[in-house]
């Protein structure tokens, strides 16, 4: 049996334990809010990034519902107000600009490895690839400047920038490239400054024939779908707003309209049909 001593030398060591344990406990505690902030701020941030590939349709079908989505955080591809219509958008003439197979499939594939041009549909790509017209730019330009209004968006196709903010470097960017996206997805100011290393070459589109693009395949696939819901018997009672968010949601897995599917489920769709419930 130990002495008197012994327990309280083995006492102390307990205690100590037991306050270095605290202590760990602490610093966890305080990473494990500081990593809850983090997470916050990037779930905002994806947020976001998310509501600039929502389809158009969303945001044009009714200037009602255009200007509900603009008291909302979340906005559609354009969060400036457009009061399009589709016989409106049928008569707009594109810019078009030749190019050779090889730029043709050079934007193309940067479009496709960009985050948040990736979703959009092959006839769009196609036509931005249509629309986009040349730049070029010499050694130490300035493309773009952090906090300035853009309304362009480039793809590189020859030579390299460095991309910095807050006079911080980021990284540097070479053919293939999609920059200066968020100008023309998203309603805000440059988020950082590109400068050239070299002579560049670049292919540019504006945003306001973007957003055009935009606005008439989705309403063109919008009037489609009305369509194709109205010629079916189950639908014929429901009245055209309800309709109207049906085709919002339906999704195309074919190559034609008849292989449509709703992805949809029972409790929304019950939630659009009967929205005070049972």
């Amino acid at each position: 049996m130990g002495t008197l001593r012994d327990l309280q030398y083995a006492l102390q060591e307990k205690i100590e334990e037991l306050r270095q344990r605290d202590t760990l406990i602490d610093e966890l505690e305080l990473e494990l809010d500081q990593k809850d902030e983090l997470i916050q701020k990037l779930q905002n941030e994806l947020d976001k990034y998310r509501s600039v590939i929502k389809p158009a349709t969303q945001q044009v079908v009714k200037q009602t519902e255009l200007h509900e989505h603009q008291r909302t955080k979340r906005q559609a591809i354009s969060a400036e107000p457009t009061a399009f219509d589709i016989h409106d958008l049928s008569h707009v003439t594109l810019p078009f600009y030749p190019k050779s197979p090889q730029s043709k499939d050079l934007i193309k594939e940067a479009i496709l490895d960009n985050d948040f041009m990736k979703n959009l549909e092959l006839s769009q790509i196609q036509e931005i690839v249509d629309c986009m017209y040349p730049v070029e730019y010499g050694k130490d330009s300035c493309i773009i400047k952090e906090g300035d209004v853009g309304s362009l968006v480039y793809v590189m196709e020859d030579g390299r920038v460095e991309v910095t903010k807050e006079s911080v470097k980021l990284c540097t960017m070479g053919p293939g490239k999609v920059f200066g996206e968020l100008a023309i997805l998203y309603n805000c100011t440059r988020t950082a400054t590109v400068k050239t290393l070299t002579n560049v070459k670049l292919w540019a589109i504006d945003r306001q024939c973007f957003q055009t693009i935009m606005m008439r395949t989705g309403l063109i696939k919008h009037t489609e779908y009305m369509d194709f819901l109205k010629s079916v018997p189950t639908f014929h009672e429901l009245p055209e707003e309800i309709l109207s968010k049906l085709a919002d949601v339906l999704e195309e897995v074919g190559p034609h309209l008849k292989a449509i599917i709703f992805t949809l489920a029972a409790n929304c769709f019950l939630h659009l049909v009967c929205p005070a419930g049972f």
